[in-house]
Formats: structure tokens, sequence, C-alpha cells
């Protein structure tokens, strides 16, 4: 028998009753409008859609990006950060309703197929779970500021009991609490219906970076997806940090001799303690480590070497490159915001070809 952490029994227990009440059935998906060019633009979009979906949490788009591609027509973008909501809209047709509270979501969400979701994964991170602990505060579900939110997206899936979901976060999720937090949210969306599989990937097959995160997806109805049946491309074919590199970089992307000077005073002072804390030097041929949503402030988990000088942080578009935002050499992603606010953008992001792999199987069933 599964266990359940206390603090979300009566949560699970509010949801199961909101499953009782469907808004409609989605078993072979909402008809689609019939197109009209006399429709306003919005409701245009819609009737050409293969599929409605909505993408809470939304970040910069990550998630939103493949399905959107596939046809897919966003009526609903929920994100609280307005400069990540900047990003967003530079970037994507916004042709639907933005709610920026997560906790305000009853009663504002359209009829959808698909949900998607990457609710907040610091209170279940390695490094989030570890700075709760030493500044006495609460993690995982017990965090109320953002530990709940999965309960959020939870109440939607009772409530409007869509053909799908996507649901991704960090891969310390699975192991938290020694799997119960996992296991408490397997529960609640197989008692709300759904066929939940799960996989946790690393990003390195699409991009040079080794990032793992957990992706879950839950179906309604008969279906036929399956997660071994995501390919990854073979390691022959895996890039390297040189494939996104750009030729010319500013200077300002240098670290200063102050800064450089004391990130290796730091590695020195823990390395004499048997710890590993400190910088990450690559060069173009290794594949980077995990990108946070701290990179902005000395960039120390990723440096890049460079010679006859101190080593440099990845410039912003290289940050796109490396969540797959652009491709490889590209440039096409628009980064209205600063250095500042990218870096941070970009480092709480999802790898976005990682998702387009799940949903080149996932559309498949709406």
């Amino acid at each position: 028998m599964r266990s359940r952490a206390p603090s979300s029994v009566a949560l699970t227990s509010t949801v199961s009753r909101k499953a009782t009440s469907t808004q409609r059935s989605v078993a072979g998906g909402a008809p689609l409008l019939q197109p009209n060019a006399n429709k306003s633009p919005r409701t245009r979009a819609l009737s050409m859609a293969r599929f409605r979906y909505v993408d809470i949490f939304a970040g910069i788009g990550g998630m939103s990006m493949p399905f959107r591609r596939r046809g897919g027509q966003c009526v609903l973008a929920c994100e609280r950060d307005a400069k990540a909501m900047q990003t967003y809209c530079a970037n994507h047709p916004l042709q639907c309703e933005v709610v920026d509270d997560a906790n305000a979501l009853n009663g504002q969400v359209p009829d959808h197929d698909l949900l998607l979701a990457g609710f907040p994964c610091q209170p279940f991170s390695i490094a989030g779970v570890s700075k709760r602990n030493a500044l006495g505060r609460p993690n995982g579900f017990e965090c109320k500021d953002q530990g709940n939110l999965f309960f959020r997206v939870a109440e939607v899936l009772a409530a409007h009991r869509p053909r799908a979901f996507l649901l991704e976060n960090v891969k310390n999720l699975v192991r938290h609490r020694k799997g119960e937090t996992f296991n408490v949210i397997l529960d609640v969306l197989g008692q709300l219906g759904y066929d939940v599989q799960h996989r946790v990937i690393s990003s390195q097959a699409f991009v040079p970076q080794k990032r793992e995160r957990v992706f879950i997806v839950g179906l309604r109805g008969p279906h036929s997806f399956r997660f071994d049946a995501v390919r990854l491309p073979p390691p022959v074919k895996w890039p390297s940090l040189g494939d996104i590199l750009e030729e010319e970089v500013d200077e300002k992307y240098t670290l200063t001799d102050h800064l450089w000077n004391y990130l290796q005073a730091y590695r020195r002072k823990h390395a004499a303690k048997g710890n590993g804390f400190g910088y990450k030097l690559f060069g173009p041929e290794d594949v980077a480590g995990t990108m946070s949503a701290r990179y902005y402030k000395d960039g120390a988990e990723i440096l890049v070497r460079q010679k006859g000088a101190n080593p440099r942080r990845l410039t912003p578009r290289e940050c796109s490159r490396l969540m797959g935002f652009d491709g490889l050499s590209s440039s096409r992603f628009k980064i209205p915001v600063s250095d500042v606010q990218a870096y941070k953008q970009f480092g709480n992001a999802v790898v976005v070809p990682v998702v387009s792999a799940i949903a080149s199987k996932l559309v498949r069933e709406l």
C-alpha cells in the first residue's frame, strides 16, 4: 500500500470529489469549430487547431512550443513572472487567456484537450530541499508557496477532464521523502481516471547539457501511448558544447579577475574539506552540467575555457541553444529581456527537444 503525506490527504479527497463533476466528455476530443472567415483571429485559430491545450506554469513556453508546432492552439497561459511572460509573448502567438496566479485558476480555464504543466521544482530539488532544511523551512508539499501547486493542477484536471496531460519536474521528485511524495502524485492522478506513465529523461541526447527531468504523462480512455516508444538519438549523434558556442563573444561575459580569484579560492576552501563545491570549466568537446536559475550570479556551474584569458559565462543566445529554444547554431528565439532575466528564464525552463520527442507520440492520441 502506498503511503501519503499527512498534509495531502485532505487535498487528495477534495480533488477526488471534484472529479465526480465533469464539464464535458473528452474521450473522443472536443469537436473543433468550423472555419469561418468572419470570426475573430482567436476563433479562426481555434477553428484550424487540431487540439486545444492549456499551459500552466508556462515560463517562456518550452512546454508549449512543440505542441503548437504540431497544430495545437493554446487557450490559456498561466505564469506569474511578468518578465517571463514578456519573453513568452515575444515568441508565441498569444491568442489566449492569460492568468498570473495559479491559485486563481478555478473558473478561468477554457475547455481543452491537453494540459501542460511544469509545476515549481524548487521544493523537491536536491538543492532546494537542502537549502530549506538548512534554513529550517518546509519542503515538498509542506512548502505553502510552491509545494502544493501540484494540487492546483489536479483541480483543473478534475474539473475539465482533458484527454491527456504532460507534467515535468526535477528528477529528485521521484525520490523525495523516499518516494512518498511521488506516490501521492501518482495516486491523485490515478484517482482522476488517468492511465499514468513516467520516465526520467536526460537532455544530453539533444543538447550538450546533462539535465535530467521526470516527465509524467496521463491519458483517459483507450490509447496506445508508451513512454518506451519515445526514442532518443543514438549516442554517436549527441552534440558537444562546441556546437552551440558563438564565434565572437563580447568581453563582458569574461569573468573579472576579482570574480575569477574568488571562485578559485572558494573551490580550494571546499576541496580542503573534501567537498566538491565550486566552479566547473568546460571546453568545446565537453557536455555541460545542468544550468540553473542562479546562473546569472556568477556563471560558476558552466564556465567556458578561454585561451590566454579568464573563463567566461555562456551568452544568453548560447543558453537559448543549450535549452533547445534555438537550434544548435540558430538565433531565431527572441530574447527581449536583460541578461540577468534571460539567465533566470533559461535556467528555469524545460529543454524543448525533449518535450518535442514526447509530443511526437502524445499528439497522436489527441
